[in-house]
């Protein structure tokens, strides 16, 4: 009875939650060790921090132009495809479904069973198969709310960012007072040269990095913005320096408690914190912390699934993903689309192997996203962005993010390898599939049919109104 479109029902405030929600999840509870480990001090390592907050910055600023330039949803992809042409922006896609999400995903709800089950079997760690199916349960609710309402998605977005703040403000107060009291232990020699490796660094900006990411989701959902032109640069500069500002007081606390062996050999950091300032607070942190990782969960699953739908839309992935459920308004078909995935990582994944497996394309696709921007400033110098960031912005970024993909191969081989044969298998089938549309006779006759009866199941139309 009504049009069937994405609404715009992402106001200022959620799309600041939808930020802060995004970049504060598991990242700044699990990171600490990864960049400790592989940066090789504390003092060496909070620099690692502020430099990624930095650069995330520098990164964020691109985006909020290429958000005001490109007025279509969909993120890292639309804005290749629109800037570098349409097969990085496949290779992206294949990479982005098949790599970078589901283990993203894995990681963020590995994190989240740990810390939900860790109050339970504290002091010893929790069970692996108990961490793995309390990952699941979690990462598959989410999946549910995303695919019922847009509406309660944004609302929990921003209650839960309301509970990632308190979370770091529970683990900052305690640490920052124990710093004014003179606990200055763990901070003597805290630029120990010897201890630093310097092929490990890109492995140390991965793991910040992977804690500062979601400073680019407002791109996802651009076609659903309330005023993009204003709001997405707003809530960009305002979110991230928020967030830097929290993560270094943050590690700052933990290192004011833990020495590094402690954080080196703690599965959960936070978790180790409390039990050693804190303990009255014991069983309520790994909660909030739990509860940050779902809201990471809920961020992702809400961008990515826009991602999906523009793709679709865009020619490049099956019509049934650009479809939306008659009365929900939601993506359904691209909201489901990833949990078999996701379900098979989280079963056979570590975290830290995600970690690094996935960064290299993640890494390497933003890189070129912001490439795209420079090409596009000189390919259209008639168009004036209502917000523009200075060109050495836009330069500098790039090029310390294809310098450390490229450096990662020294790094970590294996799983950096692994990252790129899969991102270089999009080639055939982007030649196959997209380019030359080569098919089997019976091939569309069979994606038809199964189209028609997917679209009866799951009760889905393609969008009537043109959002952009």
């Amino acid at each position: 009875e009504e049009a069937i479109f994405l609404r715009k029902k992402i106001t200022l405030l959620r799309a600041f939650s939808l930020l802060i929600g995004s970049m504060v999840g598991s990242g700044i509870f699990i990171s600490p060790k990864g960049v400790l480990k592989n940066s090789g001090s504390v003092g060496f390592s909070l620099l690692v921090w502020f430099s990624c907050g930095l650069l995330s910055m520098f990164g964020a600023l691109c985006y909020a132009e290429l958000g005001t330039r490109i007025t279509k949803s969909g993120g890292h992809y639309i804005y290749i495809l629109e800037t570098l042409g349409p097969l990085p922006s496949f290779l992206f896609l294949w990479a982005e479904f098949f790599a970078i999400r589901p283990a993203n995903s894995a990681v963020v709800s590995l994190a989240f069973g740990r810390y939900m089950l860790e109050p339970f079997f504290a002091p010893c760690a929790a069970p692996v198969p108990a961490v793995k199916l309390v990952s699941l349960l979690g990462y598959y609710t989410v999946l549910t709310l995303n695919s019922w309402s847009v509406t309660w998605s944004a609302w929990l977005q921003t209650a839960l960012s309301v509970v990632k703040l308190l979370a770091l403000a529970l683990i900052i107060v305690p640490g920052m007072m124990l710093l004014a009291q003179g606990h200055t232990e763990n901070f003597q020699d805290a630029f120990d040269r010897q201890s630093l490796v310097l092929d490990k660094l890109p492995l140390a900006f991965y793991a910040g990095m992977f804690a500062y990411s979601g400073w680019f989701q407002t791109g996802f959902v651009r076609e659903e913005l309330v005023k993009p032109e204003r709001n997405i640069p707003l809530a960009v500069i305002v979110s991230v320096i928020t967030v830097i500002v929290g993560y270094m007081l943050t590690n700052v606390s933990y290192y004011t408690v833990l020495g590094t062996d402690d954080v080196l050999a703690s599965p959960a950091v936070a978790v180790s914190f409390v039990q050693r300032a804190f303990k009255s607070l014991i069983s309520v942190v790994p909660v909030l912390v739990a509860l940050s990782c779902f809201g990471t969960m809920n961020g992702g699953i809400f961008t990515f699934s826009r991602t999906l739908f523009v793709a679709s839309r865009e020619g490049q992935w099956p019509p049934l993903f650009s479809m939306i459920h008659i009365r929900r308004h939601t993506p359904l078909p691209a909201v489901m689309l990833m949990f078999p995935l996701v379900t098979a990582m989280v079963c056979i994944g570590d975290i830290y192997h995600l970690l690094n497996f996935f960064s290299f394309s993640r890494w390497l696709f933003i890189g070129l996203a912001t490439l795209g921007l420079i090409v596009h400033r000189c390919r259209h110098p008639e168009l004036h962005s209502p917000f523009q960031v200075p060109l050495f912005v836009p330069v500098s970024f790039t090029i310390i993010c294809l310098f450390t993909v490229a450096m990662s191969f020294y790094s970590d081989p294996v799983n950096i390898s692994i990252g790129c044969t899969i991102v270089l298998s999009g080639f055939p089938v982007y030649y196959l599939i997209i380019h030359r549309q080569i098919f089997l006779p019976f091939f569309p006759i069979l994606s038809d049919y199964l189209t028609h009866k997917l679209q009866l199941l799951l009760e889905v139309v393609q969008q009537e109104i043109k959002t952009y």
